[in-house]
């Protein structure tokens, strides 16, 4: 999709005009099916993000087909196309709520495989007959996948084998049990454990291979098991002592070579010593390291308990001597190094047979059984179930293909209406899904609520929207905390809005959270408020002299009061230097400077004189006036001074609109969506009494009117601009 690009014109587009820009008007089918044609630049938004919105996340998630967070206009017509090809008639896609059946399009291949899984889903759920299909339906999908339906996956397991007491069946499940119990289980979508062709096929290839090798045992016994099942016994009784007994002959082969070594080879006498410091068991590891028996040249080895073998290791030599020796050698008392040798050919055919053993769990099978189930059905039969399982009518991908449809039924026109336009949100008739729910303070709502992930992120961005914003962290019992901001749009907003307010915002599920504003952003809110501002703000100057002048007047009689007790109390004592305090007093006090006093007074009385010639002169200008020219230089007077603050407010409101609260959200918006007056003062509504209340002016606790600050204030304001404006006046009179 490029600048270059053509777009057909062949459908006629209806705009409707809403927010200061044209919108597409999306009613018809048609305009549905030529989506794809409309030039992206009348879209309303190219882009949106698939969290913060008040919109079901799985129908954003199944539109979101690349997984990146964002919506884009290929994947909105990617979504209304494939929903268009699956209805017959799409209009219905604007009625919204649960999925006809009978208006998905049977009549290609998709389509007709689509409704035989809708129809096969409300089987297993029940509803057999059933003509729609919901969102709902697929809240618990383990019912759509219960372990004795086929469901698509390709995974079987026990209980789809079929039930117990048929003994075919029987065979069927126990052969998938040991296929899970020998190859590890796969979790089917019911979340029962199965099997799939993949370790079916193991299965049965170790299967074989465990049986070749126990046929082995039988054809080859005298080779293999010379002392038949008595065989392991002895293996095992050769193993057991295997290195202890090559320990002992290679010593005993030494001392043999050199003598000298004989000595040497055979434990010290120290070693003897420190285990006789200790209590000692025969199993102890510091016997068991000592030799099988004393290691002298050509020594054999004793095979009875009591003829000097290590106590640690007697019973394993005796245990070698009746299960080994004996069986294969005859018996005897001791044994040879040739003995040894001898024993392990015997033996040699047996351990390279165990060394050729698969390794595989299968071994745990009964022999009788395995061998059954190689030459029953039961394999064949399992590989076609799991067939007809993985081409079921609901396989994964065909409840997903229906779980989509049904959830675009429901949203897709509703998103279409947040995206291509913002219809939503300008016809007032519903919430738009930004707009996450109603924020109530100082008596008023705000309606223009987002969530924001990171609100000093979202402040950095937003402000350019014109709008007074409130940064608010919401918290509920039980929950995690939210952010929102909240657009004032209309009301007064004078010395309302701090950090620290509190107020309650409501969810769109009307659940209410205690809001905590953390941020303002200021900004006009209307013409009205910005012609009182300036008023305002020269009131609160003049308070904050008038305070600070009394503050300062009350820190100096504190001063002086203070000043007064300390030189109270020190009357005839004696000052650090040893004079009187009354003396140091005195030193301490500057004297007084008669220059300086009078040239203060004669600055106060030089000002004193300018503002009663100016007054004298405003009030001449006054009596000089027509009376009806009084009224025209009142509003002269207060236009020039409230003006500059309505034209700037008037600036503001004029470029006050949506696209940078929702850009700052992660949207892409395309228009400049305005929020004008009328808009706005829609978006905020301030506290009214009811129609028809009945009201009491009567306040037992009201201030007492008193008429004379308001007239003395006109009347200042009145001389204050008279004097600032004597050309104009002089000019009105020479008209």
């Amino acid at each position: 999709m490029t600048s270059s690009t053509t777009y057909s014109t062949a459908h006629t587009w209806r705009f409707f005009r809403s927010g200061g820009f044209d919108q597409v008007s999306l009613e018809t089918a048609d305009d549905l099916r030529h989506l794809e044609h409309l030039d992206p630049k009348l879209w309303t938004a190219l882009a949106c993000p698939t969290t913060g919105l008040e919109f079901d996340p799985r129908t954003l998630a199944l539109i979101d087909t690349d997984n990146d967070g964002h919506i884009r206009v290929p994947e909105v017509l990617a979504a209304v196309k494939w929903a268009c090809a699956m209805l017959k008639d799409p209009v219905g896609l604007f009625a919204g709520g649960a999925l006809p059946l009978a208006a998905i399009d049977d009549r290609h291949a998709d389509g007709a495989e689509l409704l035989a899984t809708a129809r096969q889903a409300l089987a297993y759920l029940g509803k057999t007959g059933a003509k729609t299909l919901a969102v709902e339906d697929f809240t618990d999908m383990t019912l759509l996948f219960q372990a004795e339906h086929v469901n698509g996956d390709g995974v079987v397991p026990p209980a789809l084998a079929g039930d117990a007491g048929d003994e075919g069946e029987d065979t069927l499940r126990q052969l998938v049990a040991d296929i899970v119990a020998t190859q590890g289980g796969v979790a089917d979508r019911s979340g029962e454990p199965g099997a799939t062709a993949e370790t079916l096929v193991a299965f049965m290839e170790q299967a074989q291979a465990v049986q070749a090798w126990r046929a082995r045992a039988e054809s080859e016994a005298a080779a293999l098991m010379p002392l038949g099942a008595a065989t392991a016994d002895a293996v095992a009784a050769v193993a057991a002592v295997r290195a202890k007994v090559d320990d002992f002959f290679t010593r005993c082969g030494l001392a043999a070579y050199d003598a000298r070594a004989a000595e040497a080879l055979n434990p010290a006498l120290t070693a003897y010593a420190a285990l006789a410091e200790q209590a000692m068991a025969a199993g102890d590891a510091a016997v068991a390291a000592l030799p099988l028996a004393t290691v002298a040249a050509s020594a054999a080895l004793p095979l009875h308990g009591d003829a000097g073998l290590n106590p640690a290791w007697a019973g394993a030599v005796v245990a070698l001597g009746k299960q080994a020796v004996a069986p294969l050698l005859g018996a005897r008392d001791e044994l040879t190094a040739a003995d040894w040798a001898a024993l392990q050919d015997k033996l040699a055919a047996h351990a390279a047979w165990q060394a050729e053993r698969p390794a595989t769990a299968v071994h745990d099978l009964d022999s009788d059984r395995l061998a059954a189930l190689l030459a029953g059905d039961a394999p064949a039969r399992l590989a076609t179930l799991i067939e007809q399982d993985a081409t079921s009518h609901t396989s994964a991908t065909r409840v997903d293909a229906a779980q989509r449809l049904v959830h675009y039924q429901r949203d897709l026109v509703t998103l279409l209406h947040n995206f291509v336009t913002l219809s939503d949100f300008y016809s007032r008739t519903k919430k738009a899904i930004f707009q996450a729910g109603t924020l109530y303070i100082d008596q008023r709502s705000c309606e223009l609520v987002l969530r924001v992930g990171d609100a000093a992120a979202h402040a950095k961005m937003a402000p350019f929207s014109g709008c007074y914003l409130l940064y608010c962290v919401c918290e509920r019992s039980g929950s995690a905390p939210i952010h929102i901001v909240a657009a004032l749009t209309g009301g007064s907003v004078d010395e309302l809005m701090v950090p620290g307010r509190h107020g309650v915002f409501y969810d769109r599920d009307g659940r209410d959270w205690m809001a905590t504003v953390s941020k303002v952003v200021e900004q006009p809110v209307s013409v009205r408020q910005a012609f009182f501002a300036p008023y305002r703000r020269i009131g609160s100057f003049v308070e904050n002299q008038i305070r600070n002048f009394a503050a300062s007047k009350d820190k100096a009689v504190e001063a002086k009061a203070q000043a007064g007790v300390v030189a109270a109390g020190g009357v005839g004592g004696v000052g650090a230097a040893g004079a009187p305090a009354a003396s140091a007093a005195s030193a301490a006090t500057p004297p007084f400077d008669i220059a300086r006093f009078a040239g203060i007074f004669a600055a106060i009385g030089l000002a004193v004189g300018a503002l009663g010639t100016a007054l004298a002169a405003a009030i001449s200008g006054l009596f000089l006036l027509a009376w009806w020219q009084l009224p025209l230089v009142l509003v002269l007077v207060l236009l020039a001074i409230s003006a500059p603050s309505m034209v700037l407010a008037w600036l503001t409101l004029r470029r006050r609109n949506l696209g940078p609260l929702l850009d700052a959200n992660g949207w892409a918006v395309n228009a400049r969506a305005r929020i004008n007056i009328a808009f706005g003062g829609a978006l905020t509504a301030v506290a009214t009494l009811p129609q028809g209340a009945k009201r009491s002016m009567t306040d037992p606790y009201a201030d007492k009117k008193n008429p004379w600050p308001f007239w003395l204030g006109v009347l200042a304001v009145l001389l204050l601009a008279l004097w600032l404006t004597r050309g104009g006046v002089s000019l009105m009179l020479g008209l």
